[in-house]
């Protein structure tokens, strides 16, 4: 049973990945100018996001990295790796931190990640070209953050609706019943 389990998660985490990926390299194929450079909708968020419902945060986390650093080496630079996950981890934990407590929408996780992913990688770039001035651009990424943070969020919100009466919707309830019984069988030792 906990062999189908994980064989079934790591599926899951895969398939992930791979969407998360699909949608960062479409989303870079669609010509959209906000007229600030580095301005972007973050469909790959949506897929990061929504994990957060159903898998464990370590396997969201892996989900997350391995997206950035996939793409980062097949289409970026050492650098494009460095700023993304930077905004990556940093959206991450405030995401995590923020479902944890209970008290936040899709759409309020979401724009909280959006925004501290732009700060994230702003703190980065200031720390790597040793200059201050970067900090002036930030009002533009926090406003940019908060108005794709909440088109995502409600995006994800509307993926939940779908995805509730599926099987994938499911893994969430297995992996906690498989996380109580390696509880009781670590009491038992």
């Amino acid at each position: 049973m906990r062999t189908e389990s994980t064989a079934k998660i790591v599926a899951y985490c895969g398939m992930l990945t791979a969407l998360a990926m699909i949608f960062s390299y479409v989303e870079s194929l669609i010509p959209i100018s906000f007229g600030v450079p580095g301005i972007k909708l973050g469909l790959a968020n949506l897929i990061v996001l929504s994990a957060l419902w159903y898998l464990k945060p370590g396997e969201v986390l892996m989900i997350s990295t391995a997206r950035i650093l996939l793409l980062g080496f097949l289409f970026g630079s050492g650098m494009s790796i460095l700023y993304s996950l930077a905004g990556g981890l940093l959206s991450f934990v405030v995401m995590v931190s923020l479902k944890r407590t209970g008290g936040f929408s899709e759409t309020g996780i979401s724009t909280a990640g959006a925004v501290s992913h732009n700060i994230g990688q702003i703190l980065v770039a200031a720390a790597v070209l040793r200059s201050a001035k970067l900090f002036y651009y930030l009002p533009v990424l926090i406003l940019s953050g908060v108005i794709t943070g909440i088109l995502i969020g409600i995006l994800a919100g509307r993926v939940q609706a779908i995805l509730s009466g599926t099987a994938f919707a499911g893994i969430s309830e297995k992996q906690k019943k498989l996380s109580d019984g390696n509880r009781e069988e670590r009491k038992k030792r």
